[in-house]
């Protein structure tokens, strides 16, 4: 991976590469890869923390592999697994003149392990391992994970240990669904990504959506911006202000309207009992204040 020299390399190289970081960000990966430290993301849904392991992925010449964690995951869906249609079908091609435990032995050759996202991670070089949203994950999950961070090797019985010559950065990513446990965050570098201000995310937005009208664009920020405050079930995050935006873009407005924004307000609530609130109370006011 290349050396980045300060945060600031680090915030350059991603805003070329088309995230735009603000200082935290941009130190937590800096000192994430200097230090060799996984790097533990935690924030609202669509702001960017998935993404950021991408951009980071791209800065560094490494490749994105993604563990997607979820509700009853275990070791063998995130590190291998045996091919066993494969090891039946050589059971029946080597036949009974083989020696039995010749071929019992040829039956956990490397040929037949299926990699998973971690042991990929550990093999090849260079890799930013993406441990998308450990939070749907349970304890036991997490004490694995532990482990294997710590050691960044796995011993598989069969063939013994597998060690990562050139560890991969992990970038680990929370929505806060419940607490994660004190001992995985200890182990990592902890950074809290918050929603984009104002001109940040107008930034962003234009970034995404270059044709949008700029008027268009302001208005959308400004709209979900509030909308963040007025206590929805799922705020809408960056990544809905960038699909309204876009949404609008293609209907060809160049500001936001009432009529327009409840139209179009599917790409930015998802919730019905939000959309309905929203419809009703809430984007005549939001609107009219847009001037």
């Amino acid at each position: 991976m290349p050396a980045f020299a300060a945060p600031a390399d680090v915030a350059a190289a991603l805003d070329r590469a088309g995230y735009l970081p603000d200082t935290g960000i941009a130190t937590a990966a800096f000192l994430a890869m200097r230090m060799g430290r996984p790097l533990f993301l935690e924030g609202d849904p669509g702001v960017g923390k998935t993404s950021l392991a991408q951009a980071l992925a791209d800065i560094t010449g490494a490749e994105l592999i993604r563990l997607q964690c979820y509700e009853g995951i275990d070791a063998s869906q995130a590190l291998y697994d045996w091919d066993f249609p494969r090891q039946v079908l050589h059971l029946r091609a080597a036949g009974e003149a083989t020696d039995p435990g010749q071929l019992e032995a040829s039956l956990y050759e490397r040929r037949f392990l299926v990699a998973r996202p971690i042991l990929q991670a550990l093999e090849r070089s260079p890799a930013v391992l993406l441990i998308d949203e450990i939070d749907r994950a349970d304890d036991e999950f997490e004490a694995f994970l532990l482990e294997v961070l710590a050691e960044n090797a796995v011993s598989i019985p069969e063939l013994g240990t597998i060690r990562a010559g050139t560890p991969p950065m992990v970038v680990l990513t929370s929505n806060r669904t419940r607490e994660v446990h004190d001992a995985l965050k200890r182990r990592c570098l902890y950074h809290w990504i918050a929603h984009p201000d104002f001109a940040r995310e107008v930034q962003i937005v234009r970034r995404h959506v270059p044709d949008a009208a700029e008027r268009l664009t302001r208005d959308v920020a400004a709209v979900v911006g509030a909308l963040r405050e007025a206590d929805l079930l799922k705020p809408p995050g960056v990544a809905e202000t960038i699909d309204w935006t876009r949404a609008l873009a293609v209907l060809g407005a160049d500001a936001l309207t009432v009529d327009g924004a409840q139209a179009t307000l599917g790409a930015a609530v998802k919730y019905r009992e939000d959309q309905l609130r929203v419809a009703r109370d809430l984007l005549p006011d939001l609107v009219a204040r847009l001037g």
